[in-house]
């Protein structure tokens, strides 16, 4: 019982998920003003979001935890997953909040849809703390299944139905990739656990097992790049942000894309670091290619969602950096591992909160472009303030979560002595602050479209949007609390990684 109760949140969420479609199920048909879906989904969110929490505060203040807790053999739950769960369902929690009456203007199917959100958390959390690659990829394997649905849920709707298909399409060959190269791992070492594998490693002389262990990593990188939308492996992303409905598109480019990166820097650091390979190199690269790709092509866009969309993308390359900096050494107070869990937290927050900025005027004007931001300032005076909030966070300017997120990152390069992996992010965060800033100037000296109306929006969703900006401050402003968890977090994580 004791195992079960450390499953809690994944238990609450498996079951109201559960819950919800049966109910769909036999009442469907019926008139229903489907907000009743949306508050069980808020419900049981809720209920997990509390269970997280009560482990979160167990785990690191009565440090009942000093050691991660093995589960059935296949998941462990350490602080590494334990500080990250709960930000994920709260984000979750504030999308849902945020969503419904998004949802309900554009299906009548809000049972099932809120069954697969509520089940898609559930999919994330047991992926965060998967110690067992069968585990992993069945993990991974049902959130991308309900990440396509939802994708692609408003069937009607061409732009949502293409872009449900093309994440479909990615995304299978990405699955029969990592599969593939699991089954390589499998065969080289005997076993599918990740600490296992690391010790079979290091019990063999590498060089026998490296031919064979090498590509395997590639093959299982690529489906995790995928996840985490790193390059050359995002191509999917932006056509599929800018079809799917905006609340599914607000949970991939933030928790979702939390859990590639998290997943990747678990199976890493916990196993393949073991190889005598110098990663170094090709962690940088890629975390370069990710950014540089990112940054170009949001430049070139008058869309900001798909602008949003491109800007994630370079995200996932500066948080490639902190996985970059453990393949290089993990003596420093910056270890790379805290970056991560720093800058992930931030970046959820702060995209949240943009995207959903994004959908308050696709809401009210139609569209998206920059034009639907031509004199936001005088006529929504608090939402442009909160989007330059969000923005000049996404940009990393100090006093914003997003700077401490950069801070540690770049830090955890620059104390590894890889001053150019710290310029190049630097640049990047310079090209980015580039497309950022115009959108602010836009809102507050563009030239207001006459026939524009004031925009307002429904109370739900301006407080998601206030939790957002006090997160966005909280953060930014007193960190303390945030830094001194994930550094503790990375210390266990680290150590059982060696």
């Amino acid at each position: 019982m004791e195992q079960f109760s450390l499953l809690a949140p994944e238990i609450l969420l498996f079951t109201g998920g559960l819950v919800i479609f049966l109910i769909d199920v036999f009442v469907r048909g019926r008139p229903d003003s489907g907000r009743g879906y949306a508050t069980l989904a808020l419900f049981t969110l809720s209920a997990a979001f509390v269970a997280s929490l009560f482990q979160t505060y167990a785990f690191f203040e009565l440090e009942v935890a000093q050691k991660p807790a093995a589960v059935l053999n296949m998941l462990e739950i350490d602080l590494f997953a334990a500080l990250l769960k709960a930000p994920i369902i709260l984000v979750m929690i504030l999308i849902t909040m945020a969503g419904s009456t998004y949802m309900n203007k554009r299906t009548e199917r809000r049972g099932e849809f809120w069954s697969f959100f509520v089940w898609v958390t559930m999919a994330m959390s047991v992926a965060l703390s998967a110690s067992n690659l069968i585990m992993l990829y069945v993990a991974i394997e049902f959130l991308s299944i309900t990440s396509y649905l939802l994708a692609g849920f408003l069937r009607d709707n061409q732009r949502s139905a293409e872009a449900g298909l093309k994440y479909f399409l990615y995304g299978a060959v990405a699955s029969a990739a990592m599969l593939y190269g699991m089954t390589f791992v499998y065969g080289a070492t005997g076993t599918l656990d990740l600490k296992g594998i690391a010790a079979q490693i290091a019990a063999n002389d590498p060089s026998v097992l490296a031919p064979a262990l090498l590509p395997a990593t590639m093959f299982v990188m690529v489906g995790l790049g995928f996840k985490a939308t790193l390059a050359p492996f995002f191509q999917w992303a932006p056509d599929t942000y800018d079809g799917a409905p905006t609340p599914v598109t607000i949970y991939l480019s933030t928790a979702s894309k939390a859990i590639g990166l998290a997943v990747t820097a678990r199976v890493f650091v916990v196993s393949m670091n073991a190889l005598l390979v110098d990663w170094v190199p090709i962690m940088a690269g890629l975390s370069i290619l990710t950014m540089t790709m990112g940054n170009l092509m949001a430049l070139r866009q008058q869309d900001v969602k798909r602008m949003l969309a491109y800007s994630s993308v370079a995200h996932a390359g500066y948080l490639l950096i902190g996985i970059t900096a453990v393949a290089a050494g993990t003596e420093s107070y910056m270890d790379g591992i805290n970056g991560l869990l720093i800058y992930l937290i931030a970046y959820m927050f702060t995209n949240v909160g943009a995207f959903l900025v994004v959908m308050v005027l696709e809401e009210r004007a139609g569209r998206t472009d920059i034009g639907a931001f031509e004199g936001l300032y005088r006529r929504a005076p608090a939402l442009a303030v909160m989007l330059t909030v969000f923005l000049l966070s996404l940009a990393g300017i100090p006093a914003t979560a997003g700077f401490w997120g950069k801070f540690f990152v770049f830090g955890a390069a620059v104390q590894r002595q890889y001053f150019w992996l710290a310029g190049a992010g630097v640049v990047n965060a310079g090209i980015a602050a580039w497309y950022y800033v115009n959108v602010v100037r836009v809102m507050y000296f563009g030239e207001r479209e006459t026939d524009a109306e004031p925009v307002s929006m429904p109370i739900g969703m301006g407080a998601v949007l206030v939790v957002c900006t006090l997160v966005v401050f909280w953060i930014g402003l007193y960190p303390d609390p945030l830094i001194e968890w994930a550094t503790t977090a990375s210390e266990q994580f680290l150590s059982v990684g060696s």
